[in-house]
């Protein structure tokens, strides 16, 4: 037995490529995002009473993850890229059908020129991401504090101190969105992007991660990030 679904919106974030997304939906609040909705979704009947709610879940497809074989066992980065879970005890993209969904906040809905939009911040999505449905977040159903968590029982923390060279703080100075620009730079940073199961005692490397028009590089010294330069 098979389904197929219809995309209803599309995302549009800061995130080009998956290297430096976020692992989990709300880490990196700074981390904005529209999802536009597609025809005939698109119509703003279909949202009232939405703006009521601080958050939502959104039901997507991992479509640049997707695979013609499904591997049982995963290596999730919070057990450093080495230990195995079973697929279903993971979070991880490259599932049996690629099919994701995340909590973000919803900062409002926005409804111009007859296109609808919902304004997302903490997200965790690639852009373009095709979304399925859209549900409200009900605290006192989605919630549930005494609940265990196996390997991730703790978030994880910021573990790095990140600073800009002079090139790099010249760069966003001439940006009109230079100041919130950094802020979510600094914050994606601190979660040290790096995959947990590669060599990180290259003090010289640089890594290189694309964010909305530009490759962002950088690298790590001692406990220190440095953001080097924003290339166009």
């Amino acid at each position: 037995m098979t389904y197929s679904f219809t995309p209803i919106g599309v995302v549009h974030s800061p995130f080009r490529e998956k290297f430096g997304i976020p692992r989990q939906p709300l880490l990196v609040p700074e981390a904005k995002a529209k999802l536009e909705l597609l025809a005939p979704y698109d119509c703003i009947e279909a949202f009232v009473g939405l703006e009521e709610f601080s958050h939502i879940w959104l039901t997507f497809i991992f479509h640049q993850t997707m695979r013609e074989q499904w591997q049982p066992q995963v290596r999730p980065p919070r057990l450093g890229g080495n230990r195995r879970v079973g697929v279903f005890a993971s979070r991880s993209p490259f599932r049996p059908n690629p099919i994701g969904l995340s909590v973000v906040a919803l900062d409002g809905i926005s409804n111009q020129h007859g296109k609808v939009e919902l304004l997302l911040s903490g997200i965790d999505m690639l852009d373009g991401t095709p979304v399925l449905d859209i549900k409200p977040y009900i605290p006192y159903v989605d919630s549930i504090p005494e609940a265990s968590s196996g390997y991730a029982s703790e978030p994880p923390q910021a573990i790095k101190k990140v600073r800009f060279s002079e090139m790099a703080e010249a760069q966003l100075q001439q940006r009109d969105d230079g100041a919130e620009l950094k802020c979510l730079i600094t914050k994606l940073l601190e979660c040290d992007p790096r995959p947990a199961y590669k060599n990180r005692s290259q003090s010289d490397r640089i890594y290189g991660m694309r964010l909305y028009d530009f490759d962002l590089k950088w690298r790590v010294l001692g406990d220190e990030v440095e953001v080097i330069e924003l290339v166009i």
